[in-house]
């Protein structure tokens, strides 16, 4: 049983069912027309007793019965006694014994000849004669006999119905489970050719399998996008990698080859290690990324001051925001404390403050706060550069996309990725408003402690 198909299984339940509710259908018909027969039997024989009291009269003593009184009638037979049991009038079956005692207005079954007899025998006063019995009698084993050819009638249908009931479910179940065989090949199509850009497609539907084949759809399609995510992420992976890697050869072989001096050789190991800087910082990043999205990235939560963060890591940036005659503007509110993971909350103000220097407009602004209000803590970091386009506002977190590619010598676009992934994990939210040619701002929250 356990190897059989569920459409196989169903279809069997469906057959069994059916045969037991028509069996038991069957059962209470024949036993309610063998109920019924039997009391048309008998309803009948009491009538034609009461019909022949009409037909009954005596003329100056001697009885008198018509002649039209009907002594056989579907099987019944009828027949006239006087008060001693003589008969007068009718006709019994062949072998009923005709003997039989009379009981008056008492419907019973009596064997005789081998077989078992209905009888009902009434008892009247004729005026003028004096006591008349009227009996009618039916044969038993004819009604049941009837009932049993029933019988064998239904018993010879039962198989054709069994076969009816076993084809039909067998279709319905087949219509039914046509979309879960179209969900099994869709799926067996996509494992064996790798093609996530298929879909089920059962269209609109409200029944369990529908909400199943429009399910494995979004899977999917969560599949095909974080598939693609991931080949995209190796080949710019690869890509990054591949610069400051080509950088470290030319360096290492101009050193080897060409230099003559010792500065020389100085300026190509300088070169060397700002480039090798660059891949540790890389794979640093592409790390953590990597043990974030597995959920093996650990955080070690204590209290920090977030006030003293941001000020240390504004601080901390102002030369590099000297360099291209950008101001770093700070309005924090002092000692706003949560729990948190402090270098990972610190990376939050070096990567934000270092993009804002980044693609910040020369001689322009960087404005740094932070403020705990309206039961949250609140920080923002603003500048007046260049401004992102509105179509390209949501992928400012795709890693390695850049806002302006001219200028990824000095990054690898993983650094708002990695703030989104901190901020999220510290139950915070954040989002980036921005116009282009204007600036931008990214703003995040955390419930207060």
């Amino acid at each position: 049983m356990r190897r059989l198909s569920i459409q196989l299984k169903v279809t069997l339940w469906f057959t069994l069912l059916m045969v037991l509710l028509v069996s038991i259908v069957l059962v209470f018909l024949f036993s309610l027309g063998a109920q019924s027969a039997l009391e048309g039997t008998k309803s009948q024989m009491m009538d034609m007793v009461a019909v022949a009291w009409h037909e009954i009269d005596s003329d100056d003593g001697v009885i008198e019965i018509d002649d039209d009184l009907e002594y056989f009638k579907d099987g019944i037979y009828l027949s006239v006694y006087d008060g001693g049991g003589v008969p007068l009038y009718g006709a019994v079956p062949r072998d009923f014994d005709n003997s039989a005692v009379f009981a008056p207005n008492d419907l019973r079954t009596l064997p005789s000849g081998g077989k078992s007899w209905y009888v009902y025998d009434e008892q009247k006063q004729v005026d003028g004669y004096g006591t008349v019995w009227i009996r009618s009698v039916a044969e038993a084993d004819q009604i049941d006999s009837t009932i049993s050819t029933l019988f064998r009638f239904a018993l010879v249908i039962l198989p054709f119905f069994v076969l009816f009931a076993a084809v039909g479910g067998y279709l319905i179940t087949r219509r039914a489970f046509r979309p879960v065989r179209r969900i099994i090949q869709t799926a067996k199509e996509i494992g064996e050719g790798d093609d996530l850009s298929r879909r089920i497609a059962l269209g609109e539907g409200r029944d369990e399998i529908y909400t199943l084949a429009a399910e494995f759809d979004r899977m999917f399609a969560r599949l095909e996008k974080a598939f693609e995510t991931e080949k995209q992420f190796t080949s710019d992976a690869s890509h990054e990698l591949r610069t400051p890697t080509t950088v470290i050869i030319s360096q290492c072989e101009y050193a080897i080859e060409n230099a003559q001096t010792l500065d020389e050789a100085k300026e190509a190991l300088a070169a060397v290690l700002n480039q090798a800087e660059k891949m540790a910082a890389l794979i640093s990043q592409l790390l953590m990324l990597a043990r974030a999205d597995k959920g093996h990235e650990k955080l070690h939560f204590e209290t920090v001051n977030l006030s003293d963060l941001a000020s240390m890591v504004a601080e901390q940036q102002q030369e590099n925001a000297e360099k291209r005659g950008i101001r770093i503007e700070t309005n924090i509110q002092p000692d706003i404390e949560m729990l948190g993971d402090e270098t990972m909350l610190m990376r939050i103000w070096i990567n934000l403050i270092e993009n804002g220097i980044k693609y910040g407009r020369e001689n322009g602004w960087l404005n740094v706060q932070l403020a705990q209000k309206d039961g949250t803590i609140q920080g923002c970091v603003q500048d007046n550069g260049i401004g992102i386009a509105p179509e390209n506002l949501e992928r400012v977190w795709e890693r390695f996309w850049q806002a302006d590619p001219a200028r990824s010598a000095s990054g690898a676009g993983l650094g708002l990725s990695m703030v989104k992934w901190i901020v999220e994990a510290h139950g915070g939210e954040i989002y980036v408003e921005s116009t282009l040619g204007q600036g931008t701002a990214f703003t995040f929250s955390f419930p207060c402690p």
